[in-house]
């Protein structure tokens, strides 16, 4: 990767502009970039003195990328069930900041990892992004799961829980002030939000997708810990009751959500939760894993998920339900996150749509939609510049031409 290019002050000219908060494409225009903010977004002229100028006037050009469902810090997903215990702490923050820079490098400015087996890898890769030492998207963590022993978001099926390492098991609660006690834990130790189990996994041994796993008082016991020092909560959730746990209990967004019923989207949809459904690895689970023989159990659950999941996001994007972006990058090559939008596409949304999900949607979720998710004054100059336009074909979204993180030009 070549070094980040950076001018105190930088003119960037386009040939195209997705303005995502207007939902509208602009021409002839320019982005007047101070240190890592932009400060103006206006029709080309001179070069102001002292800036240098930047010419994408090839290109189109987004704000950077959000996903929303990322795994940077993890040893990622295979066949061998016992990988993230064979991966060392260091190892797998080394794997992370790999894993960082591709995931920067395909637009991606901006991720909210959601959890790692090494309870706090993710902590230590965003700060060490934050600080320069490694090239990489700008990153909210959890820290680590909160689930029930031997749920969802422990490693099963290699040795017997509690003989795990302790950092594998940072968030593990069986009671309400558990789930509390270890809310406040995590957010002491750096989490920027903190992640739930509310149901089984695909993707975990001896834990089905449709059954509750966290209760409702345990959800809401880390939802009312976290809500008290600034912090929201989100849900992993796959079925229609523990997403309902979920979304009664004030979280503020459902990951997966493949076995919503009608009941749970118009649930979501009163109280303005956020789906962030991750309908295209479906498909790589179903064809990698297969060949690489991945477990018979991961398989079949995958297949009982993947159809369903993607006929309730039709479904959730019909009735305007929030919706953000979101792949589960680790289950498949970190650096393939752009492979969704052309399932958003197919099942239900406009392109336009698509890639606000990935923008400002995004950035409103997280609550940063002051500072994330479109090209304005005052947001960070995170920009995508793409050759073509995504609007006719949105697989375009899938290799970038340029990309810059705060001012920075990274490729």
């Amino acid at each position: 990767m070549a070094a980040p290019v950076q001018a105190s002050d930088l003119y960037v000219a386009t040939g195209k502009i997705v303005d995502v908060r207007a939902g509208t494409v602009l021409t002839d225009q320019c982005i007047s970039i101070t240190g890592d903010r932009i400060t103006a977004f206006a029709p080309c002229g001179a070069t102001p003195k002292g800036a240098k100028r930047v010419d994408w006037t090839a290109f189109t050009v987004l704000p950077g990328l959000i996903d929303l469902h990322t795994h940077l810090a993890d040893a990622g997903q295979s066949a061998d069930l016992a990988l993230p215990i064979k991966t060392s702490p260091a190892a797998t923050a080394l794997l992370g900041a790999h894993n960082a820079r591709l995931t920067l490098e395909a637009g991606f400015t901006t991720v909210r990892d959601v959890g790692t087996y090494r309870g706090l890898t993710d902590v230590a890769l965003r700060d060490a992004i934050n600080a320069g030492h490694v090239p990489g998207p700008r990153m909210f963590v959890s820290g680590a799961y909160i689930t029930l022993p031997k749920g969802g978001g422990e490693l099963n099926g290699v040795v017997p829980n509690e003989e795990l390492p302790t950092d594998m098991r940072l968030g593990i609660a069986s009671t309400p002030a558990e789930a509390a006690a270890k809310t406040e834990f995590l957010i002491e130790q750096g989490a920027d939000f903190i992640k739930t189990i509310a149901t089984g996994a695909v993707l975990a041994i001896g834990t089905e997708p449709g059954e509750p796993e966290l209760s409702e008082a345990q959800l809401r016991a880390a939802v009312q810990t976290a809500k008290a020092k600034g912090r929201f909560v989100t849900a992993h959730a796959h079925g229609a009751v523990g997403i309902k746990n979920a979304i009664r209990a004030g979280v503020r967004s459902i990951e997966h959500a493949s076995l919503i019923d009608d009941e749970a989207l118009a649930m979501a949809k009163a109280s303005g939760t956020w789906l962030v459904m991750d309908i295209y690895n479906g498909d790589y689970i179903d064809d990698i894993g297969t060949r690489e023989k991945w477990p018979e159990e991961y398989l079949r659950k995958n297949r009982e998920t993947t159809d369903v999941q993607r006929a309730r996001f039709s479904q959730a994007v019909k009735m305007g339900v929030n919706i953000a972006y979101g792949t589960d990058s680790g289950v498949y090559p970190h650096g393939q996150n752009g492979r969704q939008f052309a399932y958003m596409v197919r099942y239900g949304m406009t392109p336009m749509q698509a890639i606000q999900s990935a923008t400002v949607r995004a950035a409103e979720l997280l609550g940063k939609d002051d500072e994330l998710g479109s090209i304005a004054p005052g947001r960070f100059a995170d920009l995508v510049a793409v050759d073509g336009d995504p609007l006719n074909d949105i697989r375009i979204l899938e290799n970038v031409a340029h990309v810059m993180k705060g001012g920075n030009i990274v490729r």
